[in-house]
């Protein structure tokens, strides 16, 4: 006997639970690449610079998307508008990997005979790919009805972020 379109509709993964799926894969990938890009700088000269922050980064975003996927209800209904903001930020990500290319990494890797890039979103911002994070780690909670996770994140983002701009600032201001 075949189920009513009804309960198979009912058991199928709701949108929340894409959009879970879509940041973990997402995140896990950048990771890849980011190590990979990371690996090929270090070879070609590069000094990482900053690495006493970086575990905290690693911890808080891993704390951020575990507790969304354990709190947020796979029923919950996802706003129009939210969703846009989300896809938005999404777009925004990729221009600037795309615009960064070999250079992105999760990490603070420079040598002063790196290029500095000023092309795509870095014409207008100074630092796009936190801009990003900034807007996702608010975005995705109160998108999934979450609003404290927003706040309490996007806090304690805040205050690794101060930290980190200053000593990026600080790298690049030697690349010129």
């Amino acid at each position: 006997m075949t189920e009513p379109l009804g309960a198979i509709f009912t058991t199928s993964p709701t949108l929340v639970t894409w959009v879970m799926v879509y940041i973990v894969v997402q995140r896990l990938g950048e990771l890849v690449h980011a190590n990979r890009n990371t690996r090929r700088l270090l070879g070609e000269g590069g000094q990482e610079h900053g690495a006493d922050h970086y575990h905290y980064f690693i911890f808080l975003h891993s704390a951020w998307i575990a507790i969304i996927a354990l709190l947020a209800d796979p029923q919950h209904n996802i706003h129009p508008a939210m969703l846009a903001l989300f896809v938005a930020t999404q777009i925004l990500r990729v221009w600037t990997l795309a615009s960064i290319g070999r250079w992105w990494t999760t990490r603070i890797i420079s040598a002063p005979h790196f290029d500095r890039v000023r092309r795509g979103p870095y014409k207008y911002v100074s630092h796009p790919n936190y801009l990003v994070v900034v807007l996702e780690i608010a975005i995705v909670p109160l998108m999934l009805g979450l609003p404290w996770v927003a706040l309490v994140f996007w806090v304690l983002n805040a205050v690794l972020l101060r930290h980190r701009i200053r000593v990026e600032n600080e790298v690049l201001g030697e690349r010129g």
